[in-house]
């Protein structure tokens, strides 16, 4: 039976989430390096070469060097993921209320709905 002491338990937590941060930094890190297009592939390889060879170092020059522009590109992707859903959201939806008063007048033009039912839907639509 494995008997630790507060501080070896402390200790081992401590270096494990260290080691997570530095895991979820490299991978941040290579990520970012593959979303820029302004990199020619040479240089993605040279940088690629760098962080596995010397991981630490890699990674604290990458931050330094291109940590301004990786942040802007994270920005620029959650931009756009962000337009996506709003506008798929807005497909999905189907516009609003200007959007079912059309519906509701191009039937009335067409004669499926009589002027009372046409008088309560409209009033429906514009009070919700």
């Amino acid at each position: 039976m494995l008997a630790f002491s507060f501080w070896e338990a402390f200790w081992l937590i401590f270096i494990a989430f260290l080691w997570i941060n530095l895991l979820m930094v490299f991978f941040s890190v290579i990520f970012d390096l593959f979303r820029d297009h302004e990199l020619s592939g040479w240089a993605k390889a040279g940088w690629m070469v760098a962080l596995l060879l010397l991981p630490f170092l890699g990674l604290l020059i990458y931050v330094i060097v291109r940590g301004p522009s990786m942040a802007k590109r994270s920005m620029k992707q959650q931009a756009d993921a962000q337009a996506d859903f709003d506008s798929h959201v807005r497909e999905v939806a189907g516009g609003g209320a200007a959007s079912e008063l059309e519906k509701a007048s191009a039937l009335h033009a067409a004669g499926k709905l009589s002027d009372e039912e046409f008088v309560g839907l409209k009033s429906k639509i514009l009070s919700a």
